[in-house]
């Protein structure tokens, strides 16, 4: 479980990189916070 949620946070803040890149903050910086809460490193919403 715990590799299933640090792949889903890394394609989560990878998209909000990509999303900051397209000039699209809001959505950028939404995608990178809840990568961060999903990761397991992070406060995971999963536990």
């Amino acid at each position: 479980m715990d590799v299933l949620l640090w792949i889903l946070a890394v394609i989560l803040v990878v998209a909000g990189i990509l999303a900051l890149f397209r000039r699209q903050l809001i959505w950028g910086i939404v995608l990178i916070i809840v990568g961060l809460l999903v990761g397991p490193g992070g406060v995971s919403i999963f536990t």
